[in-house]
């Protein structure tokens, strides 16, 4: 069974909070693994640390990336996603409050699948992180995995 995982690499607990409660409202049930900062996230994604033994086989479907993170800065920790080959095709999504045209540019320049702002309205945030899931997770047609 092909497991369907999102990567939500968020700082914020209350945005985490929202974010899931969105993905379950919108009835997107796939499993979502929260990092919480950018080290945590490679960590996740590379199997190393904390993450050290599981099961690297099994990669997400889309992750979320916040731009400010802790320890390593989303524009970073995308950079790192892109430059190994076990991950460079991953979708990745920025999604982040900030409304700099520079974080724009740098995160399509690092190679984001897609850049959306976080609204501030609850059923705004609902439908686009609806629409997220329907996408990334129903729609899109994914590269092959390597055998």
């Amino acid at each position: 069974m092909n497991k369907k995982i999102i990567l939500l690499i968020e700082d914020n607990p209350d945005d985490v909070e929202l974010t899931v409660r969105a993905f379950r409202k919108g009835n997107v049930v796939n499993e979502i693994v929260v990092a919480s900062d950018g080290a945590e996230a490679l960590d996740y994604l590379f199997g190393s640390g904390k993450y050290s033994g599981r099961d690297m086989s099994i990669m997400p479907e889309v992750i979320l990336l916040d731009l400010k993170l802790p320890k390593v800065d989303g524009i970073e920790v995308l950079r790192r996603i892109r430059a190994d080959e076990r991950t460079s095709l991953l979708p990745v999504v920025i999604l982040t409050t900030s409304k700099e045209e520079n974080d724009v540019m740098n995160s399509y320049k690092s190679g984001a699948n897609s850049y959306i702002r976080k609204p501030v309205d609850f059923k705004q945030f609902l439908n686009a992180v609806s629409q997220l899931g329907l996408y990334w997770l129903v729609l899109n047609e994914p590269p092959p995995k390597k055998i």
